[in-house]
């Protein structure tokens, strides 16, 4: 098997080593952007939904951004949603301020019971730049 070419953004390195996962990876041309949370730099929530995902756009464009892409390469998102038939209005609102213009990406949104103490997380799959 090839070593997997690994993505890190600057800090929270600890967060990944302590959950044994990659924030992202490029394959093929694609950069795989693990699932990211409106965590704080010690793991916690960001308190307050629209702060969470305004945190969880931040921690994302962290990671597009050490891979020297940003949110105008991504294609497909996944986003989950704790309760969404309450939350998906106001995270939606947010959401807006990070989407860019059209033509946008595709999106799945998935609604679960839990997400490890968080509401909203956001997964991608980016074009990989050089």
């Amino acid at each position: 098997m090839s070593k997997r070419d690994v993505v890190f953004p600057p800090g929270r390195h600890s967060l990944y080593e302590q959950n044994r996962y990659s924030p992202a990876i490029r394959s093929n041309g694609f950069l795989f952007v693990s699932g990211q949370v409106g965590s704080r730099e010690e793991g916690s929530p960001e308190p307050g939904l629209e702060a969470q995902v305004r945190r969880a756009f931040e921690n994302l464009n962290a990671i597009l951004h050490a891979a020297n892409s940003s949110f105008d390469d991504v294609v497909d998102v996944t986003v989950f949603i704790v309760d969404p038939e309450s939350k998906f209005e106001k995270i939606w609102s947010v959401v807006q301020d990070y989407w860019g213009r059209a033509p946008h990406p595709t999106v799945t949104a998935v609604g679960v019971t839990w997400l490890y103490g968080f509401d909203f997380e956001i997964k991608v799959i980016a074009k990989a730049k050089d």
